[in-house]
């Protein structure tokens, strides 16, 4: 079965740093691109960043330069290095897998979700 394992998320004070990872089971990983997605309580869920299988990133305005997203498919696991974190990043933060480039349709597998809180 198809699992994903989020970890890394916490609580940090404004300017500092988390390493969210993404750990798939199940899957040939390799395949792949990995979104991290996240939502506020109230809001819609917003895309952060992704990175396709050939390693093109992109990422929201909102973290551009801080947020950094890769992949090691050695080791079935993706990451978010969130650098200079600010309040207004505090949300819970997902992990997506996106078949979309082998299958021909989209077919998402989401991770759990991790807290990451932000205090001014």
């Amino acid at each position: 079965q198809v699992q994903l394992v989020e970890s890394g998320g916490g609580l940090v004070q404004a300017g500092g740093s988390l390493r969210l990872s993404c750990a798939a089971s199940g899957i040939t990983f390799s395949w792949a691109t990995i979104g991290w997605y996240r939502q506020a309580p109230g809001k819609q869920r917003e895309l952060v960043a992704t990175i396709s299988t050939g390693g093109s990133t992109n990422y929201a305005d909102s973290v551009k330069g801080r947020f950094t997203i890769s992949r090691d498919n050695a080791k079935n696991t993706g990451y978010l290095q969130m650098n200079n974190l600010k309040p207004e990043d505090t949300a819970v933060y997902y992990c997506n897998l996106d078949f979309a480039s082998v299958l021909g349709r989209t077919r998402d597998y989401w991770g759990q979700g991790t807290q990451v809180t932000v205090s001014s």
